[in-house]
């Protein structure tokens, strides 16, 4: 585990609350946040000026989040506060969010380095600040990752838009520097209110309305598993929903749990970018678990790190084309 040092602070000017979080090594923020955002337009994940607000309910209620890194990469502080009646209990979740948890000693070894592809290795030398957050937020999470089920990016993330922006609470006020537009997503009640008209409207199928409705349905019990450090249980109980299964799991892990292992398998372009990264050849969901085996356990950090060193797979076939849903 990663031994962080939390430092609490007084009141902000506007009423919030705040906190500085300083993590050991290397850190990038915006790094460890970017899988949690649904795109740069994310109501309720906003980024401005290297300030990055956030927008959630916890068990005591609604929260706005502002975090902002100081210093060196190396020797860095996050600077956290938070407003609404969530907000103590946002600081407190502030070092797990941010990947306190995270460890990445195994993966950093001399052994286990020598064993990565040179791809892997050149990814960590240029995003050694990284960690794997862990949100802890199920629903959220869920309500996301179904979205964009067998859509393009684009269009889920316009799904989310337009869900947060027409059906979700605005942030607690934090002062005159929040953005304006920052939004809460809907709770499980607000969710299940909203008109299959507007489902419709926001470009989603009947299908992933349906899977976000019986999720929404049982929020507590996936609540629960937010804390949970079996990642086997958390796994279960997110296929116990119908609608949800292996990609959709694995992509939840990641941001609810940081999972160092979960591997999206189902993925439209995630095989045929780990098999030309590491062969130079397109393959297959099977052909990808093959080629991720030695680094059991590690898997989701050696993704990651294949991204971050810049590779990018050649484009030969066709893309997957938007579907406009709004007007069938």
């Amino acid at each position: 585990m990663i031994r962080s040092t939390a430092v609490a602070g007084p009141a902000t000017a506007s009423g919030g609350l705040s906190v500085r979080w300083e993590p050991p090594g290397a850190f990038d923020l915006a790094a460890t946040l970017e899988t949690l955002r649904c795109g740069p337009q994310d109501p309720a994940f906003l980024t401005v000026a290297g300030v990055h607000w956030l927008a959630f309910r916890n068990d005591d209620g609604a929260t706005t989040l502002r975090l902002e890194q100081h210093g060196t990469l190396r020797s860095s502080r996050i600077a956290a506060s938070a407003w609404g009646p969530g907000a103590e209990r946002a600081l407190t979740s502030v070092p797990r969010l941010l990947g306190a948890d995270d460890d990445w000693t195994r993966f950093d070894s001399p052994a286990f380095g020598e064993s990565l592809p040179a791809l892997a290795r050149k990814g960590r030398y240029l995003s050694p600040g990284l960690r794997l957050p862990s949100s802890g937020r199920m629903l959220d999470a869920v309500v996301r990752v179904v979205l964009e089920q067998k859509v393009t990016g684009i269009e889920a993330k316009r799904s989310w838009r337009y869900l947060l922006s027409r059906h979700g609470d605005p942030a607690p006020a934090a002062g005159q520097w929040a953005p304006p537009q920052l939004r809460l997503p809907p709770t499980p009640e607000q969710w299940r209110q909203v008109p299959a008209w507007e489902w419709h409207r926001s470009g989603t199928d009947a299908q992933r309305s349906s899977t976000i409705l019986r999720s929404a349905a049982v929020a507590a019990r996936l609540g629960r598993l937010g804390a949970a450090a079996d990642l086997a249980k958390v796994a279960a109980g997110l296929r116990a929903v119908p609608g949800i299964g292996d990609w959709t799991v694995a992509e939840v892990l990641q941001r609810t749990h940081g999972s160092p292992d979960a591997v999206s398998v189902g993925d439209y372009h995630l095989a045929a970018y780990v098999g030309a990264a590491l062969t130079g050849t397109r393959t297959d969901d099977a052909g990808m678990l093959r080629l991720l085996a030695p680094w059991a356990g590690e898997r989701q950090r050696v993704v990651r790190m294949l991204y971050a060193s810049g590779f990018r797979k050649p484009t030969f076939g066709p893309r997957l084309a938007p579907a406009d849903h709004r007007r069938r």
